[in-house]
């Protein structure tokens, strides 16, 4: 091997990554990078943030091939404490993704063997996980309990299952045998879960160079009916689009929802409720006489910059859609199911495009636009002043409290410099309230208990507690402590 001659992309995709976890400075060595590494490329589609990639990193010993593994309800990501308040409609759909990342160059036998058994003994619900604690690591056995619970809370949902295999490596092709091996897989998976779908990706060298050079698409344009009219210096639009173009504008090349568009509206899809049921109907009422934004509020946009491309086209830089997510979500579902409707569609949808001046102007106009309707008043907390402050006392020192989802690592900033809502929340809890049990245990819900969110945020208001918390927290990430 060692006279070996690789290709350009081998020799690059290998410096991409040692120039990475040089700066990375969290991992203990190139290999623990490169399983993290892999799982960002995999998962670029999902727009996680780098704790949601590292919370499913679960490669270390007793691992049975699983590197990492996700589990996604209808493309969000779902964690073990998610799993009792989960209410979703019929035609939802579970994702399960396992990832195997490999610093070889070429791809093996045994590693598919591997996910052979580990999905013989995990996925098959006769099997009692507990008989397997000393084959299988804690985190391996509880994300496929997760799975599990998932899937019995759901079965009567009728949901869509998928499970993809995604094995990660600087190979530049794959032998017959190993393409053999991961058909038996797909036999294996499918006889325990018969109406599965079930797909095995090999990701070589040419695959993650292209993966790691695509670039998340922040700056988009949208076609207009007519010119729209302009208030404020420019910096608010109100416009009619065509509902087709709509429909492109929130869709990627795959004609996937751009999940990233909805990140700041923290409503989520309701599903098949009343309000949503009228705008379907609307959708399919295509001969009525009454066009489609006479019956609908419409959309709100915000952009951190929204340009004239020409007089009928809206250049808009980072859009964020905080309100008219029930809208969007059937327009993308009904077009979606629906595609040759879209060539001879005529009717419109009323769009608003702001360009905040100020960060506390943009989050007013998120708590606005998404208080109008009974919503939890823990999904809006992100917007309360104090995160606002923690965001800018943690900048002036070199921290980036991503109280916006991605916000700093679509900016480029390193994820060793980035502190995530839910992180910082669980140093608190660890550091401030002494119950690291409770920290761990509850990642994605730490914001949604009123006492203890009182007693983090409201009652406290020093910011440099945040701040040596934040710090304490990264220093023990970065040097692997205690396994956190």
């Amino acid at each position: 091997m060692g006279n070996e001659q690789l290709s350009n992309s081998q020799i690059l995709i290998k410096e991409c990554v040692a120039q990475e976890y040089a700066e990375a400075a969290s991992f203990e060595n190139e290999a623990a990078y490169f399983e993290y590494f892999a799982a960002a490329q995999v998962l670029k589609d999902y727009d996680l943030s780098d704790e949601e990639i590292e919370s499913g990193i679960i490669g270390a010993g007793n691992d049975g091939g699983c590197d990492a593994m996700y589990i996604f309800l209808n493309k969000n990501l779902i964690l073990p404490d998610q799993i009792e308040t989960i209410t979703i409609s019929k035609e939802s759909s579970v994702e399960v993704i396992i990832i195997q990342a490999k610093r070889e160059n070429s791809f093996r036998e045994d590693a598919i063997m591997k996910w052979k058994t580990v999905s013989d003994n995990l996925l098959q619900l006769s099997n009692s996980l507990e008989d397997f604690k000393t084959r299988y690591n804690d985190d391996v056995l509880e994300l496929f309990r997760t799975f599990r619970d998932l899937h019995t809370k759901l079965i009567r949902n009728r949901v869509k299952l998928k499970f993809k295999f995604c094995y990660v490596s600087y190979a530049v092709e794959c032998h017959p045998n190993v393409k053999q091996q991961a058909k038996e897989l797909e036999t294996i998976v499918k006889r325990n879960y018969p109406s599965s779908m079930v797909c095995v990706d090999f990701i070589g060298a040419d695959e993650l160079f292209e993966k790691y050079n695509s670039l998340s698409e922040t700056v988009v344009n949208l076609p207009l009916v007519e010119i729209p009219i302009g208030l404020g210096k420019n910096k608010e639009y109100i416009t009619l689009v065509f509902l087709a173009e709509y429909f492109k504008f929130i869709t990627d090349e795959n004609l996937g929802l751009r999940k990233r568009f909805f990140e700041a509206n923290v409503r989520d899809y309701q599903g098949k409720n009343a309000v949503n049921s009228c705008i379907r109907d609307s959708l399919e009422d295509r001969n009525s006489e009454e066009d489609f934004w006479w019956l609908n509020n419409g959309i709100t946009i915000l952009a951190s910059e929204a340009i004239m491309a020409n007089n009928r086209e809206l250049q808009l830089t980072n859009p964020e859609i905080v309100n008219g997510l029930q809208t969007s979500n059937e327009i993308y579902n009904y077009y979606s199911q629906n595609v040759a409707f879209l060539e001879n569609e005529k009717r419109n949808i009323l769009v608003r495009i702001i360009v905040p001046e100020t960060e506390k102007v943009r989050d007013d106009i998120i708590f606005a636009t998404n208080n109008q309707t009974n919503i939890p008043k823990s999904s809006l907390r992100v917007t309360d002043p104090i995160h606002l402050e923690i965001e800018m006392y943690f900048k002036s020192r070199g921290l980036y409290y991503d109280r916006r989802k991605n916000y700093y690592k679509n900016q480029g900033k390193k994820a060793k410099d980035i502190v995530g809502v839910s992180f910082l929340g669980q140093c608190l809890i660890t550091l401030f309230l002494q119950k690291p049990d409770f920290a761990r245990a509850r990642p994605s819900t730490l914001l949604t208990d009123d006492e203890t969110y009182s007693k983090l945020y409201e009652d406290n208001k020093d910011l440099e507690v945040f701040y040596k918390c934040a710090l304490i927290g990264k220093l023990i990430q970065r040097n692997n402590i205690c396994g956190v």
